[in-house]
């Protein structure tokens, strides 16, 4: 039987605070989906120093910095362009690996791993705490440049293949949190997001979502670094709160995944 893939930082995590509150292995691996054995390893100890089973790094860090410079040449093209480019370098590679490296430079690497490594021995309940919060846009319509479509040959013409656009295609920004315990309300953003109108949505929003999914228990706020987050007057206002059990929590931009 090959290799079972490894559990997760969240899978182990859980498994450490199920053990503490008496539950028995069976238990624990009927609640987190794994074998019995998987949480056995665990808790002896067994599964340190296991032989990854993940795909290998493709790629050195002086080749991303290649890869670097061709973007910084040309912002505007395409992955099959970048990949051309890159292997025409001496790198042989994928676009979806071209698309991973793209994102991050070092810095924001950085600050994502220390962020990831600062709490990974968190546990189950010390995350139910954590209010997450973020603003995100969401189209309603496409522009001229609509989105791509997979199609055989001859079905150009058909109804479901071709999709309308507009000149100036509509958009939508909003800002939500949400917990352990729930969702808080969604509010829709008018304009660009800066301090002053950020803090106009914490008042009205924020403060309702944590009394509705935290009550009168601690409770941790979460947001990124973006300017508007970490301006000196959002930290001001923040002070102002009458909330003993309230703590604050940066997270980097970009912590979708912590594949390097």
């Amino acid at each position: 039987m090959g290799k079972t893939a490894d559990l997760t930082a969240v899978q182990k995590a859980i498994i450490d605070t199920l053990k503490r509150e008496g539950k028995t292995q069976k238990e624990i691996s009927e609640r987190i989906g794994c074998s019995q054995s998987a949480v056995s390893r665990h808790l002896s100890g067994k599964s340190v120093g296991r032989k990854k089973c993940g795909k290998k790094r493709c790629t050195t860090r002086r080749g991303d910095r290649t890869l670097r410079k061709i973007v910084e040449k040309d912002r505007f093209q395409t992955l099959g362009d970048l990949r051309k480019q890159w292997t025409e370098s001496g790198v042989e590679t994928s676009r979806a690996t071209v698309h991973r490296r793209v994102l991050l430079n070092q810095k924001q690497r950085q600050k994502r791993l220390t962020w990831a490594t600062e709490k990974q021995h968190w546990t189950v309940a010390q995350w139910s705490k954590v209010l997450f919060s973020d603003e995100s846009k969401f189209c309603m319509s496409f522009g001229n440049q609509g989105a791509r479509v997979w199609r055989k040959t001859g079905e150009k013409e058909m109804p479901k293949c071709p999709k309308s656009s507009v000149k100036y295609p509509q958009s939508v920004m909003v800002w939500g949190a949400m917990s352990a315990a729930g969702v808080g309300p969604l509010c829709f953003i008018k304009g660009r997001v800066n301090a002053a109108s950020y803090q106009e949505i914490l008042e009205p929003f924020m403060l309702p979502s944590a009394e509705k999914l935290h009550g009168d228990e601690d409770f941790v706020f979460q947001h990124d670094l973006a300017p508007a987050h970490s301006a000196k007057t959002t930290g001001k206002w923040f002070t102002t709160l009458d909330f003993r059990h309230f703590g604050i929590s940066f997270s980097p931009v970009f912590l979708q995944t912590l594949a390097p």
